[in-house]
């Protein structure tokens, strides 16, 4: 089975869930569109497409003409039932390719929050398994509206749209892929470096449970769609 996953800025790569993929013998292909890489010209031959986060908005296309091309490929993802994973930028991109839009969030989010399931989402594949609240990384200003015909999976105090299902499609507005190394890159040399380190490795052994299973989970519907092809 072969990923391709999608990164918009050098510090936002697939992190751990690169790693689960490829230890569970998938294919991994990584495009850094904000290095010039293009989109393979057979990406819509991949049994997964994951977008990965970044600083930008999804409306900047004008200085990054890549989320024009971006936004093409995950709408025709959609439309043939590939798999899709957003995280955080990805996920806006998901729900804009599924057209809903993204709008400034009721709060901006940065450091560890709890995010809640919804009814709907206690019942998703994708979080079969999980608890109803669990601690995740969060790092945004903007949020997705649900597209119409999706499914609201995931909310928190601070924004109410955390995460989403379209079709094949799942968007994640937290962040679940993140390592240590990743999060103190993030936040090198300014103050709340420390503290959100500490909580983090407070909190690791719950959190890597939580991010093994949604992996996990979305693994399985990588596979049945797969099979199913």
């Amino acid at each position: 089975m072969r990923a391709l996953i999608l990164t918009h800025h050098p510090s936002e790569g697939p992190g751990n869930i690169g790693t689960f993929l490829t230890s569970r013998g998938v294919s991994c292909k990584t495009a850094p569109l904000f290095d010039g890489a293009k989109i393979p010209s057979d990406a819509l031959d991949f049994d997964a497409i994951i977008s990965m986060g970044g600083p930008m908005n999804v409306y900047e296309e004008d200085k990054y003409p890549f989320l024009m091309t971006e936004t093409r490929l995950l709408r025709k993802a959609l439309e043939l039932r590939i798999p899709i994973l957003g995280v955080c930028l990805g996920a806006q991109m998901l729900a804009k390719a599924a057209g809903a839009r993204v709008v400034a969030s009721p709060a901006k989010e940065v450091g560890w929050f709890k995010i809640r399931l919804t009814d709907l989402g206690r019942s998703d594949r994708l979080f079969i398994g999980a608890p109803t609240e669990f601690e995740v990384f969060q790092w945004h200003g903007d949020m997705f509206e649900i597209p119409i015909g999706g499914g609201l999976l995931a909310s928190s105090d601070l924004c109410p749209h955390q995460a989403v299902r379209f079709g094949s499609g799942y968007g994640l507005q937290f962040h679940v892929e993140v390592t240590r190394d990743m999060v103190s890159e993030w936040f090198v040399n300014t103050p709340e470096q420390g503290t959100i380190l500490e909580r983090m490795d407070l909190i690791q052994p719950n959190f890597s449970s939580c991010a093994n299973l949604i992996f996990t989970n979305f693994l399985n519907h990588m596979k049945s769609s797969h099979y199913a092809s």
